[in-house]
């Protein structure tokens, strides 16, 4: 009785889920309030894409400060209100608001929930041969927690004080002490209470996306059948749920210090000339938990971009993705390592110099499992034969900024050097290569890739390469002269160096950055528009357009909630059967059985040995 129970929840598993999922569905539980995993993808793929632009906006009016520091910027009042002095500047308590506004925004609301968001929720279960995700309640609440939490941050734009202002990396005192600046009071408690959410939504789907990897893989589908995505999803998972609970901590002591009188961050302070009762705290404990989680943070965001680098460059070279084994180790190193590194954030801080060396050569030791990923991408990429679809443009563009970014990475690295070059524009350009605009890049050719599968049409190609050109040129026309600029000593986060004779030479590459900063921004509304009116207007996709081996390709166009029709289809193979000898097509599908290829390469060996005598019959058979 036991056997024939286990029998039938099997069935069920495998099986079931044949009849219609949105029976008796509306349109509040089909669009809004979704439990179907495509859904909520969508859902933060476009909420994302929002805070993109939003994010972005931003930048662009703190540039145009920096750019153009005696420019009249009245026009701008009727959007910034009263942040627009009447002499036509930028209030400089607002400047601090727009680069701790855009920073929040990029690196959490852009790059960790509408990256990971959108194609952990999207990929994982079709990926892997799943009906859902193992909770559909768990995985709408991540979505909607994020929502809030999206609400809250954009509420604190428009209140009278401001959002907050103490830099994205809120470090107290500042951001502890309601009184020191207008962007220290409600904007900052908003900023607070917002991430709260925002780390609840993020540890709802981690562990959504960790259960549903090791519980509902579908028949054949073993953790050596997983493609490259998943490995990137499934580390990303459990790195930001080791880590986001260690920020929730910082900014609930935060909260304790601002709001009920506790000293975790505070001691022997003055405002005005007047004494605070505050004793005992330390401001470097907030910069230790944050970092714990920010460093981490940094692989939280180019993790899941690998993964789909990984999968869209095998696609597109027509050939097996190089050294599958080592890039999934190379994943599992840089998730282990990214835990030990985080004090590199704080060679200035006073540390003792032995513990500083300890961070120093654990940081440098990261660099390798980096280079396997570049030189597993490279060797891919040798001799293949190469589609360039946008998608794989911006895959290219990863690789490119990863290593152009990543080697600076090694100068920052050395806390000699790191303690000349902290807080310049150096390490600005730094990570916003190596990290922003990598993963930026990853997410764009996520879209690229899978549009098809999300939205039954594709994108216009010709649209997406010029997208890919005027960002690739102005992303690199942008960072790469900051280098130089950092290394002269431009600080970070000054409103102005008018006043300094020695910054002044550098007017003009300051310029340059901020002009190809409007021209980025404005080459993003060309992605907007493809996007959008694609989803109307584009051509109608094929099955699987760029002939993918992957399961995702085996639903219908466009899938109903269940993915499947019918039975889940049986993984036979890993997932990158590309370009191999004897089989018919260059791609074998992973639900392709080993027993009809060896008879397809049967019948060729048979046809050979017709047409060209016995000599031949040294055929490569099924890569034997």
């Amino acid at each position: 009785m036991a056997t024939a129970d286990i029998h039938i929840t099997e069935e069920t598993h495998h099986d079931g889920h044949e009849h219609d999922h949105d029976h008796g569905s509306n349109f509040w539980t089909t669009y809004i309030f979704s439990t179907d995993h495509k859904m909520i993808a969508k859902q933060f793929l476009i909420t994302g894409i929002f805070w993109a632009l939003l994010g972005g906006t931003l930048s662009v009016i703190f540039r145009l400060q920096l750019g153009f520091p005696e420019a009249e910027l009245g026009w701008l009042r009727p959007f910034l209100g009263d942040w627009i002095t009447s002499q036509g500047k930028i209030d400089p308590e607002f400047y601090l608001a727009l680069v701790t506004m855009h920073g929040t925004i990029m690196v959490f609301f852009v790059l960790t929930a509408g990256l990971s968001g959108t194609f952990s929720n999207f990929l994982i279960p079709l990926q892997i041969g799943a009906r859902d995700m193992a909770s559909g309640f768990m995985n709408m609440l991540s979505y909607w927690f994020f929502f809030v939490s999206s609400i809250i941050m954009l509420t604190s734009l428009f209140i009278e004080t401001g959002p907050a202002s103490g830099g994205w990396v809120i470090y107290p005192p500042l951001s502890a002490l309601p009184q020191a600046i207008s962007g220290s009071g409600l904007g900052m408690t908003m900023w607070l209470v917002s991430m709260a959410l925002f780390i609840i939504s993020t540890l709802l789907g981690g562990i959504n996306y960790i259960t549903t990897i090791i519980n509902l893989r579908t028949k054949g589908m073993s953790f050596s059948k997983l493609p490259l995505t998943i490995w990137g999803f499934f580390f990303t998972a459990i790195v930001g749920l080791l880590s986001f609970p260690v920020l929730f901590s910082a900014v609930l002591l935060l909260i304790f210090d601002r709001s009920f009188g506790t000293s975790f961050y505070l001691s022997d302070i003055y405002i005005n000339g007047e004494a605070l009762p505050n004793q005992g705290g330390s401001p470097i404990l907030f910069q230790h938990l944050f970092w714990f989680l920010g460093h981490p943070e940094v692989y939280i965001v180019i993790l899941p971009a690998f993964g789909i680098t990984s999968e869209i460059i095998s696609t597109n070279s027509r050939k097996p993705i190089f050294g599958y084994k080592a890039m999934v180790g190379s994943l599992l190193f840089i998730s282990l390592l990214s835990f030990v590194v985080w004090a590199h954030h704080m060679f200035v801080t006073g540390m003792n110099p032995f513990l500083g060396s300890v961070f120093m050569i654990l940081t440098l030791i990261i660099a390798v499992p980096s280079a396997v990923k570049v030189f597993n991408y490279l060797t891919t990429l040798w001799k293949g034969n190469i589609r360039f679809t946008p998608a794989m443009l911006f895959s290219m563009g990863l690789v490119s900024f990863f290593i152009s970014g990543g080697i600076t990475g090694i100068f920052l690295g050395s806390a000699a050097i790191d303690i000349q070059l902290h807080d310049t524009y150096f390490v600005v350009a730094h990570f916003h290569l190596v990290m922003g605009s990598a993963s930026f890049f990853g997410m764009v050719a996520g879209v690229y890739h899978w549009y098809p599968k999300m939205f039954g049409r594709m994108m216009d190609a010709k649209l997406g390469y010029i997208h890919f050109w005027l960002s690739f040129i102005g992303i690199y026309l942008v960072f790469f002269p900051m280098h130089y600029i950092g290394i002269a000593g431009y600080p970070r986060r000054y409103y102005s160096f008018t006043n300094f004779d020695a910054l002044n030479s550098f007017t003009d590459l300051n310029m340059l950055v901020s002009i190809a900063a409007i021209l980025t921004l404005s080459a993003q509304f060309i992605f907007i528009f493809n996007f959008f009116h694609s989803m109307w207007r584009g051509r109608r996709a094929p099955a699987n357009p760029w002939e993918s081996n992957t399961l995702e390709w085996t639903t219908p166009i466009n899938p109903g909630h269940g993915n499947w029709p019918g039975e889940i289809p049986t993984v036979y193979r890993w997932p990158y059967d590309y370009s191999k000898p004897g089989a018919e097509k260059d791609f074998i599908p992973q639900h392709i059985p080993f027993s009809e290829t060896l008879e397809s390469n049967f019948e060729q060996e048979n046809e050979l040995i017709k047409l060209e005598g016995t000599d031949s019959k040294a055929i490569v058979i099924d890569g034997k």
